[in-house]
């Protein structure tokens, strides 16, 4: 299967409220040869406040900011052609499951296009930096790198790339960041050529829940406190394995003597799980999680002290007791409900509600002929929408992309709704023109004493273009 290597940088580091204005990928094959490549760039959307220090990091003008020839509508739409060009194809970027993948979620959500594409089938999705820790945890000689105050390894993808002599100068550009992610995972194929297709059988769900479900003991590779770790574990009976409300897969760690634990009461058991070392083991199946053979963990501590005979007895007792595994199941049902139950009852806005209350499928199966009509066409298409969210995002695109189609009145509400966001005067979700601000001065100060005059022409020109905003959206 082809891989797709690639990469964001974004306004923000809030992938519910910021807005990706970079993004490149590279199509390889599976031994890594090149096929294709993009990298583009998008205006920032209308009415949207940047974070001063998202675009120190990916040293973003702003000129780029705002005078790019693509519109951020624009840029998406490239992306969406692309991505589905390049399919089917695993997708990977580097700890691009915590934030890219996340942000081109609600980026396509946001912007009426289908949101998962980068792991709805025929796609799969995996994350380089799990790779390479997994690769590291069980041989650290396969890769060279820095060593952190705390004595760990160092995985960020700037360190990795020059410990392992590729040039990282231009490091935090978005295709620049997406070949040195390939360079990384060609260097580990190369050199752990066992393990490679091993690490790749949990790009998707689906694949992932038959591997645990099959095997009595597995090595599963997690990080914690910047160690990655192998755990040898034993997952549930196999018809009771799988979270009830998150769906995850659960094992047990088998340095734990797991006797008294099959008797217990199900509060017993919530107890229990409290306790650390954790006897539960959550697998993310949708995650790309790592697991490997047994014989990985085995080989580490502390399982490489304890009778292997006593591990396979304890893997046994787990695998084959249903009811043991559904008190657990029942425990963790539980346990979700009363999280739920605490949970904050603040508004969500339509921006982060792209988990909460999924689009449906007559919805979805809309888009295409939203994007294709004319921008006229596009306003009263939005009537044929159920979801009010998606009515909502259609009127603010039309407001940043073709404002002279909208009625006077539509057009006026958009306008007040963004300048109510930007210029609020309250801790938001977002970024504001105070908060900037307030940014902008601390970081001035930063930059005044390390005397980079560079970055401070930087925040010169960003607090005259936050100011310009400000400006239009104060008489609203």
């Amino acid at each position: 299967m082809n891989l797709v290597i690639w990469d964001i940088e974004s306004s923000s580091a809030s992938t519910d409220f910021g807005s990706i204005i970079e993004i490149g990928g590279i199509l390889v094959d599976e031994n890594f040869n090149e096929k294709d490549r993009f990298n583009l760039r998008g205006r920032l959307p209308e009415g949207e406040i940047p974070q001063a220090m998202a675009l120190i990091v990916n040293k973003t003008s702003i000129k780029q900011l705002t005078q790019v020839n693509l519109s951020h509508y624009q840029m998406l739409g490239e992306v969406e052609k692309i991505f589905k060009k390049w399919s089917p194809a695993i997708f990977l970027g580097w700890s691009n499951i915590g934030f890219d993948d996340e942000m081109i979620r609600k980026e396509f959500f946001k912007n009426i296009r289908y949101p998962y594409i980068t792991n709805a089938s025929p796609n799969k999705r995996h994350d380089g930096i799990n790779i390479a820790r997994a690769a590291y945890a069980i041989d650290p000689n396969i890769l060279q790198t820095e060593i952190n105050e705390k004595n760990n390894p160092v995985f960020k993808l700037e360190s990795l790339s020059r410990m392992n002599g590729f040039d990282s100068s231009d490091a935090h550009s978005a295709f620049f960041d997406a070949t040195l992610t390939m360079k990384i995972l060609k260097l580990i194929k190369k050199k752990q050529p066992h393990t490679w297709n091993t690490f790749l059988k949990t790009s998707n769900k689906s694949d992932t829940e038959t591997i645990f479900k099959k095997e009595n003991i597995i090595t599963l590779n997690e990080y914690f406190y910047g160690k990655s770790r192998l755990y040898l574990c034993a997952p549930l009976h196999p018809k009771y394995c799988i979270h009830p409300i998150y769906q995850w897969g659960q094992a047990v760690d088998l340095r734990v003597d797991v006797e008294p634990l099959l008797n217990m009461s199900i509060n017993e058991l919530k107890v229990e799980m409290k306790k650390t070392p954790k006897f539960l083991r959550t697998i993310r199946s949708n995650k790309a999680p790592i697991i490997i053979e047994a014989e990985y963990a085995m080989k580490s501590e502390p399982y490489n002290a304890m009778d292997p005979n006593l591990i396979k007895k304890r893997a046994k007792l787990v695998k084959e007791n249903e009811k043991f595994s559904q008190n657990i199941l029942t425990a963790l049902r539980e346990i979700a409900e009363e999280k739920e139950q605490s949970k904050s009852q603040e508004d969500i806005y339509a921006e982060e509600s792209i988990y909460t209350k999924f689009t449906s499928n007559k919805d979805t199966a809309l888009f295409p002929a939203w994007h294709a009509a004319s921008w006229k066409d596009k306003l009263s298409l939005l009537d044929k929408f159920d979801d009010e969210r998606l009515v909502g995002f259609g009127k603010k695109i039309i407001f940043q992309e073709a404002p002279e189609v909208l009625p006077k009145d539509m057009f006026k509400s958009i306008k007040r709704e963004l300048a109510k966001r930007i210029l609020s005067e309250r801790h938001e979700k977002w970024w504001t023109v105070p908060t900037c601000f307030n940014e902008i001065d601390t970081l001035r100060d930063k930059y005044t004493n390390e005397n980079d005059q560079e970055k401070l022409k930087f925040l010169d020109e960003l607090n005259d273009f936050v100011m310009s905003i400000q400006k239009k959206y104060e008489n609203v």
